[in-house]
């Protein structure tokens, strides 16, 4: 009984996370990473469901996989931010036009918009940018070193066309690919 009961959590540790992440590919319009998820879901779901399903129904198998669950939820959150997949934008305002914060930005490959607009009291300044997720906490920090008291709304875009990020990124690939060729 300790070994279904321990294979059952452990189950549960691998299965939440595949569902995390198959949820995660099917939201981005990843349908071949969600498909092959959602099999090695399923297949993980039916073998476990069966496991405590199976002769004696036990209490204790039960509460360990519904334990197993919200256990494997949290690494599945964790994975996922880890894995930071897709884009993010940010939208910062600012009290005044901030040139070096603009330019390091800038020079730390970020593609920066400005924006200059009216604000309740006085002029206003917004920067949109848009990064890979897994570059959003540096892009944060930078923001927060050189205007501590920005404004900033950070959101997912799902489509976009065109623009600096897309350009950069084509360029990036066709030079990483023009150096496998060597």
């Amino acid at each position: 009984m300790l070994l279904k009961i321990i294979l059952i959590f452990a189950l549960q540790l691998v299965y939440v996370p595949v569902l995390t992440l198959r949820t995660i590919f099917l939201v981005k319009n990843m349908s071949v990473a969600a498909s092959s998820f959602g099999i090695l879901e399923a297949l993980i779901y039916v073998f476990g469901l069966s496991l405590v399903f199976s002769g004696h129904q036990s209490i204790a198998e039960m509460i360990v996989y519904a334990v197993g669950f919200g256990v494997g939820l949290y690494i599945g959150s964790r994975v996922e931010n880890k894995l930071a997949i897709g884009y993010t934008c940010l939208v910062v305002n600012l009290m005044e036009m901030n040139e070096e914060l603009i330019a390091i930005l800038r020079n730390k490959g970020f593609g920066v918009t400005v924006f200059e607009g009216m604000g309740r009291d006085s002029k206003r300044f917004q920067l949109e940018i848009l990064t890979k997720r897994n570059r959003e906490n540096e892009l944060m920090d930078l923001i927060e070193e050189y205007e501590p008291k920005a404004f900033i709304i950070s959101y997912e875009p799902r489509k976009f066309k065109g623009g600096y990020l897309i350009k950069s990124m084509k360029k990036h690939l066709k030079k990483c690919n023009t150096l496998k060729q060597m």
